[in-house]
């Protein structure tokens, strides 16, 4: 038995040697025999009809590999949310970068070269560019009214508090797009054909999305689609869901050719073609009494979607619920809308629509605040949420939630009011101006409302016959530790040290669907998991003696836990148990296969 208690201190990477002495492999490290490397040849308009595609005649086109919308075997669609994204476009493109036409070629460059050499004729169209442009509806680009969703939360009476409001605000606030930047671009290799079905190796968050979507892609079955991740330089949310599309274009290339195909993006080409952080608009109308409590706020909450929906929706969601802050208020009435633009899909980055919705409230606190005539630390304090209070969505705060502490703790520490006097007195006579703010939020993590138990994410805990303990999940190691957690999650349960747990590979050939690395939901909800996994098949010596069917009674927040022992043995002082493995979900029981669990007895 391990006795040092492995979370809380620091222990070393898991895939930290491999990185820093250059053994860790990336999938531009890579280059089986034969491969052939893919390009895309994208829209040059917004909005258009494709009326050709004209090839260069001086280019040798018969050595080369050429993909279209009608060589695709299954649908031409992303599978995700909507279903509205094709791989490549046909008939029309409904933003700039589409994807239109797929090259490869042995030679990178040459590659590179016919892709200059191929024209995409498209006549325009009246394009989209605006959330304003989008809800005034002249041009409709998507579905009937430009909106991919809406969502609305409603507390109190919101008209009649502002009726009777002795002081009113009223404020607009925008964001950006927002570029990931991950040290790593995009990038996948596949092989394919009909005879083997589809592999594909890459920088991914979520295997289990890119392998819904071939199977779609090619029509194939599940058992046919094989998705593996390779050493992921960030993802940051920008490789959430845009890695089904690039995957898409390497196996489409590799299933025409015969070839391994490697698709690599450029910085350039990523920054221009990939899903970035939603651009907002958020208006604020705000009331309160003369003591500077909130009485009633009224948010119009909008998200530019761009061409296609991918997961503006769940982005939406999580941005409208937020949109009210940590504060107490009688009356909130949110109004949150998705809209379609025709600028390259927006997805996936850190926060998820929260940045964007938070943003707007707390640079809006900070006017409604000197309206009040409090400063900005005063006025929250009076607003701050407390236990026994009801949030915007209805939610009763259960928790002993304490704000105003963590306003003083975060004050203290960045010596808030000292720089704030030191500024003012400075700044007048000085050419660089300096200021310091702050803002308060809440954020939640894992997927919203009922989202976690739909996922029905599964681990599994199994252990080899020289006694180390393997993790199997399909939660990916991006940078952000998952493989140290796990093993550190693992290890304590187990009561063993971290260099005896092996995080196993992310491979949907060999790993369960623990639902995708997003949402702040690795640690806190799969690890969570595995620590139920892990403590379901301790070594705990008079455990193992025990070979009976068992059902903890620990709580295990919703999920499911059962342990099965197939047999039992004790040799030599050791106690073994053969044929077990513990598998864990929201609503599933676990489930059995081969497993060795051993420990030296005391």
């Amino acid at each position: 038995m391990f006795d040092a208690p492995q979370i809380g201190r620091s222990v070393p990477r898991k895939e930290g040697r491999a990185k820093v002495t250059g053994q860790a492999l990336y999938v531009d490290d890579v280059a089986p025999a034969g491969v052939l490397h893919g390009v895309t040849v994208r829209s040059p308009i917004a909005r258009g009809r494709i009326t050709g595609i004209r090839f260069d005649p001086a280019i040798p086109w018969n050595d080369f590999v050429v993909v279209t919308a009608a060589d695709i075997p299954g649908t031409n669609v992303v599978k995700l949310i909507m279903d509205d994204q094709p791989y490549l476009a046909s008939g029309t493109v409904n933003h700039p970068e589409e994807p239109v036409v797929l090259i490869a070629h042995g030679d990178r460059a040459r590659a590179e070269e016919a892709r200059r050499r191929v024209t995409i004729e498209v006549d325009p169209l009246p394009a989209v560019f605006t959330i304003d442009d989008s809800l005034a509806k002249r041009d409709i680009i998507w579905g009937d009214d430009n909106i991919f969703k809406s969502y609305s939360v409603s507390k109190g009476n919101v008209d009649t508090a502002f009726a009777s409001a002795p002081i009113v605000v009223d404020g607009v606030y925008e964001t950006g797009a927002q570029e990931q930047l991950y040290i790593e671009p995009n990038g996948m290799l596949a092989v394919a054909g009909p005879g083997h079905g589809v592999t594909v190796w890459g920088s991914m968050q979520c295997p289990y999305y890119i392998h819904k979507a071939l199977a779609g892609l090619f029509d194939l079955p599940l058992d046919r689609v094989r998705v593996v991740q390779m050493e992921t330089g960030g993802g940051f949310g920008g490789k959430e869901e845009y890695p089904s599309m690039i995957a898409g274009h390497a196996a489409l290339l590799a299933w025409k050719s015969g070839h391994p195909v490697k698709m690599v993006y450029g910085r350039g080409e990523d920054m221009a073609a990939t899903t970035k952080r939603h651009p907002s608009r958020t208006r604020h109308r705000t009331a309160i009494d003369r003591e500077g409590r909130l009485v009633a706020m009224e948010i119009d909450f909008t998200i530019d979607g761009g061409a296609y929906c991918t997961l503006s929706p769940v982005v939406l969601s999580r941005g409208t619920i937020h949109a009210a802050g940590p504060y107490s208020c009688p009356n909130v009435r949110v109004r949150g809308r998705a809209v379609a633009t025709n600028v390259p899909p927006h997805g996936a980055f850190r926060g998820f629509g929260a940045p964007q919705s938070l943003f707007a409230l707390e640079r809006h606190m900070d006017k409604v605040a000197h309206a009040a005539g409090l400063s900005p630390e005063d006025f929250r304090r009076r607003n701050f949420i407390q236990p026994g209070d009801t949030l915007a969505v209805g939610q009763t705060i259960t928790e002993p939630v304490n704000m105003g502490a963590l306003l003083d703790r975060a004050l203290a520490l960045s010596s808030y009011r000292a720089k704030r006097e030191r500024f003012a007195r400075e700044n007048p006579g000085s050419a660089v101006k300096r200021g310091i703010g702050f803002a308060t939020f809440m954020h939640g993590a894992g997927f919203t409302g009922s989202g976690e138990v739909h996922l029905a994410s599964t681990v599994a805990v199994e252990a080899t016959r020289e006694g180390a303990v393997r993790v199997l999940t399909s939660s990916t190691e991006i940078g952000q530790g998952t493989n140290t957690v796990f093993s550190q999650i693992a290890a304590d349960a187990l009561g063993i040290d971290t260099v005896d747990v092996e995080i196993i590979q992310p491979d949907t050939a060999h790993v369960p669907d623990s639902g995708p690395t997003v949402a702040s939901r690795t640690c806190m909800v799969v690890g969570r998991l595995v620590e139920l996994a892990a403590s379901a098949t301790s070594t705990d010596s008079e455990r193992c003696a025990r070979p009976a069917s068992t059902r903890l009674p620990r709580d295990s927040g919703g999920m499911t836990r059962r342990t099965r022992a197939m047999r039992t043995a004790r040799t030599d002082g050791r106690c073994t148990l053969r044929k077990y493995r513990s598998t864990h979900a929201p609503g599933r029981r676990a489930s059995t296969t081969s497993w060795l669990c051993r420990k030296w007895a005391k």
